[in-house]
């Protein structure tokens, strides 16, 4: 199972105590104090890495402590601060406090790395308690405490373009076939149980990045299925492409609505998001069956095919295609068949999605 969200108790460290110490030194009948401080606890941070893509590596682990901080020593030696505690997270990670639901980071940039607790302070040694009235001070400070904090770590995936659709689509065949994510690819349901992230290469110069979300069906909204835990993915997702299984047994336009239906009961922001609709499997039919399915797609959502084709599709089969400059997100960008495992209309569906992503990239 995909961990994207887990309670944790962070400890960063107590500061180390400070020493009470006198000088000892043969041929010096005087020697003072000389007790050394204590080291500071460690901190703990959260460091942003794009290497790491779930939450799994801390599946089990309920407590987790940044080092104490070291005591103090004779001849003034500073105690050694304690380790600190990193945090490492994909990006995408939001840092929850468990108690109150308040959202206390939103980690999304490679690289950030964030201060969350600080040790606490080490304990000052004897020889700072020196005085002419207190030439032998027997005190020196305790560590303060650290600090500890009830946390929840959620993971939302950041994307370009979300693949949104029914199980055994074909999702993960296409992701597989235009990006470098390498999902299993299996003729059953629910192949796909955890998000996968793939780089879609346009040119050397630009590219895009698409999520492949596990399968949703009806009810997914309420949990069921996969679930919310899934759902909640595709909520950064500039950009939505549903895939629609031309060949299924359930009809392609309850496909759609019951997805439309899904994504808008789970966030109305979500489903105004700028779409596009890929049917999919156009090869297992013939011709004339694949375009009379197109055509009736199509009328079914009051739309028309149309002849605009800039993005050299096959035109063998009939689609659907917006001006760019025209484009309402009520309307999807464009519907056309594709097929991943015979490549018809890999290339211009790439293309078609890049030039959506620079709509929502550049608003």
């Amino acid at each position: 199972m995909f961990i994207d969200s887990v309670e944790l108790t962070v400890h960063s460290g107590k500061g180390g105590q400070g020493a009470v110490s006198f000088r000892r030194e043969k041929f010096v009948p005087k020697g003072g104090p000389d007790g050394g401080d204590g080291g500071d606890g460690g901190n703990v941070y959260f460091l942003v890495d794009k290497n790491t893509h779930t939450l799994a590596h801390y599946k089990g682990k309920k407590v987790l402590k940044a080092q104490n901080g070291r005591p103090g020593e004779g001849r003034k030696k500073h105690g050694k601060k304690g380790e600190d505690l990193i945090l490492i997270v994909p990006p995408g990670t939001q840092v929850f406090d468990a108690k109150t639901n308040e959202l206390l980071l939103d980690l999304v940039e490679d690289g950030q790395k964030v201060l969350f607790l600080e040790g606490g302070k080490g304990g000052k040694g004897n020889w700072h308690f020196k005085s002419a009235s207190n030439q032998r001070p027997t005190y020196a400070q305790p560590g303060l405490p650290g600090k500890t904090r009830q946390i929840r770590l959620e993971l939302k995936l950041i994307a370009d373009v979300g693949l949104v659709g029914f199980p055994n689509v074909g999702k993960s065949t296409l992701i597989s076939t235009i990006s470098n994510a390498k999902p299993e690819v299996a003729n059953y349901e629910f192949t796909t149980l955890t998000p996968k992230l793939g780089v879609v290469r346009v040119s050397e110069f630009e590219s895009f990045v698409m999520a492949d979300i596990p399968g949703i069906i009806g009810g997914a909204s309420e949990g069921k299925g996969l679930g919310l835990q899934f759902l909640k993915h595709i909520e950064r997702t500039k950009s939505l492409l549903y895939m629609i299984d031309i060949t299924s047994y359930r009809d392609p336009v309850t496909q759609f609505k019951t997805l439309q239906k899904e994504l808008a009961n789970f966030s109305e922001e979500l489903a105004k998001r700028d779409y596009a609709i890929a049917l999919t499997k156009i090869d297992s039919l013939e011709l004339d069956e694949a375009n009379a399915r197109i055509d009736a797609f199509l009328e079914a959502i009051k739309l028309s095919p149309t002849s605009n084709n800039r993005y050299g599709l096959d035109e063998r089969y009939h689609f659907y295609l917006q001006e760019l400059e025209e484009y309402e997100p009520k309307n999807p960008y464009f519907v056309f068949g594709i097929s991943a495992v015979a490549k018809i209309n890999i290339e211009p569906l790439k293309y078609a999605l890049y030039d959506l992503v620079k709509k929502a990239r550049s608003e």
